[in-house]
């Protein structure tokens, strides 16, 4: 009977003070920087705000159009206002047209300032060419004629002098 001796297990050798102590700073360490890190609940608040700024997305799928729940109620739909029809502008006949021009204040104004030898600007100078031949345009139409009497005697007497040359 041959019996095996076995050797005993090594015993663990026991560690110094120092070794003891440098183990535990470690142990702190590694606890002290568990959890989460410096300023953390201010980054948390920041990502919730930009979360809430996104529209929330409806997460029903299908037709947001209100079904009646009883049988003989119509769903509310909002109606859409129609759009504003334009006036048109009132037609005036060619002789309100006409005494209107004709009582212009503005036109009035420029017509004394050109009489009195002032130069009118160029917006000034087109208002006044379009309103005056607007009124020729209407007096055609009118079937009314300007006369000039001085016009008339002046070129009279102008072929008479070349005639008689």
């Amino acid at each position: 009977m041959n019996m095996i001796k076995r050797k005993p297990a090594a015993k663990t050798r026991k560690k110094s003070r120092e070794e003891l102590n440098a183990e535990g700073r470690e142990r702190k360490r590694q606890k002290k920087h568990r959890g989460n890190p410096a300023g953390n609940r201010q980054q948390e608040a920041e990502n919730k705000q930009q979360l809430q700024n996104t529209a929330p997305k409806d997460p029903r799928i299908g037709s947001k159009k209100p079904i009646p729940l009883i049988v003989g109620d119509a769903p509310k739909v909002a109606k859409k206002k129609p759009a504003p029809v334009k006036a048109e502008p009132v037609r005036l006949t060619p002789e309100q047209e006409l005494d209107l021009l004709e009582n212009d204040t503005r036109l009035d104004e420029l017509l004394s300032r050109l009489e009195n030898g002032e130069k009118l600007n160029a917006e000034e100078q087109a208002y006044t060419e379009k309103t005056l031949d607007r009124i020729d345009e209407l007096m055609v139409e009118l079937g009314i004629e300007f006369e000039d009497d001085d016009d008339e005697e002046k070129t009279e007497d102008i072929m008479q002098l070349l005639k008689g040359k």
